[in-house]
């Protein structure tokens, strides 16, 4: 495929400024309902963004004004402090993600959560930190699960997939690319769980006319995400098509191969491509139809993402993930973040079966699939 590097940029500057969240001690949201009351929400829509000014702040949607004391709201009896927000509204994002199939939530995740997501990665300020190998990242840090709750994304993803009854397809991981060597495999173009199109997997999704949708992908920019760094590159607007990228761009499926690159040379990097650049703490919601691979580090320093894909709770899972839920229920994290939270992780980790007399979570039988797995001599993507 040649070293073009040739993809368009689509960038995004860090927002100068952004709307604030008022949350209290449990984690639920300040925001005026549909009644023109003051009530506390447990979803980021609309209905909980305020702009703050000098000792105050003002509902956006209504214009109503409250005062602030000390750094927060007191409302209903309980203190709601200001919180760092969007820079848009949830609507406007939800949008963009209807119009395009994918959208940027600019710097949504605060400069403190940012900071502890890269000390878990062990790159950018923490490059010299060793890496712990021996836990989740989602128990190393209450950054990464107030990442992987954070409310604005997961109302948009709701809504876009049309259920409010989402999960994630496996357990946040950190994504690290280091500096390419010209020689080790890369990642070739698909598109991600439950579609697989393009992915040495089986199971992969026939393609289906109407409106279902069947994953968004959540990747968190850790690091500042560039192009010489190795911000993933997309085919924006693929879902669309509904189906998978072209063997002629490189998939994934034939770059898996040991010697694949050696004969054939990187994937298309060519100008139908595209990189999104943005910022640490950005968060890039798309559908999981479109087409992307990870990008070509071509600096010395390490590049994080923090990766989620999620799924309507109908789609089975990508992996188990009862062990890291246990053990995340079990760590010093789950007992750090909020009520709204440590619903909000459980009911994203954990499948349940429905009603009795089968009510609880459901798990796999790990002994079974390991034996399913070495009798057909095929690991997982």
């Amino acid at each position: 495929m040649g070293e073009q590097f040739a993809e368009r940029v689509v960038g995004f500057d860090r927002p100068t400024q952004f709307h604030t969240l008022l949350i209290d001690a449990q984690g639920a949201l300040l925001g005026i309902g549909l009644d023109g009351e003051l009530g506390s929400f447990e979803v980021a829509d609309d209905r909980v963004v305020w702009d703050s000014q000098r000792g105050s702040v003002t509902h956006v949607v209504t214009g109503r004004t409250l005062g602030v004391s000390n750094g927060s709201v007191t409302a209903m009896g309980r203190s709601f402090a200001l919180s760092h927000g969007p820079e848009k509204l949830p609507s406007e994002y939800l949008q963009l993600l209807e119009d395009d199939g994918w959208v940027c939530l600019t710097c949504i995740l605060a400069p403190e959560v940012v900071d502890g997501l890269r000390r878990v990665a062990c790159t950018d300020e923490y490059t010299d930190r060793p890496r712990d190998t021996t836990r989740g990242a989602i128990c190393q840090d209450i950054a990464v699960a107030q990442a992987a709750a954070e409310p604005v994304s997961l109302w948009v993803i709701r809504e876009y997939m049309g259920t409010a009854d989402i999960c994630m397809a496996h357990a946040p991981g950190m994504a690290i690319l280091a500096k390419d060597d010209g020689k080790r495999r890369v990642q070739g173009w698909h598109s991600d769980y439950p579609y697989h199109w393009g992915v040495p997997a089986p199971g992969q999704v026939p393609a289906q006319p109407g409106s279902t949708r069947l994953g968004v992908q959540r990747n968190v920019c850790v690091s500042d995400f560039t192009k010489v760094g190795g911000a993933t590159a997309f085919k924006l607007g693929s879902h669309a098509t509904n189906q998978g990228p072209p063997d002629e761009w490189g998939t994934a499926a034939l770059h898996a191969k040991a010697d694949y690159r050696a004969q054939h040379g990187l994937p298309y990097n060519g100008p139908d491509a595209d990189i999104v650049e943005a910022p640490g703490g950005s968060i890039i919601l798309y559908d999981a139809r479109t087409w992307h691979r990870a990008g070509i580090n071509r600096t010395d320093n390490r590049r994080a993402a923090m990766l989620q894909a999620m799924v309507p709770m109908y789609v089975m899972p990508k992996v188990d993930m009862g062990a890291a839920y246990k053990q995340f229920a079990a760590s010093e994290v789950y007992g750090q973040i909020t009520s709204r939270e440590r619903r909000e992780l459980e009911a994203l980790l954990v499948r349940r079966l429905p009603g009795p007399p089968l009510h609880g979570a459901l798990a796999t039988d790990r002994e079974l699939a390991a034996l399913v797995q070495d009798e057909s001599g095929r690991g997982g993507y």
